[in-house]
């Protein structure tokens, strides 16, 4: 082997290793963890807007059914104060506020007991 071709071999050895070097700080970069918490977060928030989009146009193209399905969803989570409602109403006691004598002293004896 010539001088010259043991000095090309050194210089394409030394830029082979740096660009090895350029390679690995790159890789590194790119797994580091708020760099990967960042692209996480980024491909959620595409997701999430995605989805509401979606559900933006299924309520504009069905309101009727989106307000029939909001409303049961609440008389759901209010029903046991609609059934209370109904029962005083049923039963007589719609004028009762709930501060009646006789609901104190059945309170104390049931917290007693």
């Amino acid at each position: 082997m010539s001088l010259t071709e043991i000095s090309a071999a050194k210089t394409a050895a030394l830029q082979a290793k740096d660009r090895l070097e350029r390679t690995l700080a790159a890789v590194q970069q790119r797994l580091s963890p708020g760099n990967l918490a960042e692209e996480a977060w980024d491909g959620v928030k595409d997701k999430s807007a995605d989805i509401a989009e979606g559900a933006l146009q299924a309520v504009k193209s069905r309101p009727k059914a989106v307000s029939l399905a909001l409303g049961a969803f609440a008389v759901f989570l209010a029903r046991a104060p609609l059934k209370r409602a109904v029962t005083r109403l049923i039963s007589g006691d719609g004028e009762s506020d709930g501060n009646d004598k006789d609901d104190a002293e059945l309170s104390v004896s049931e917290g007693v007991g």
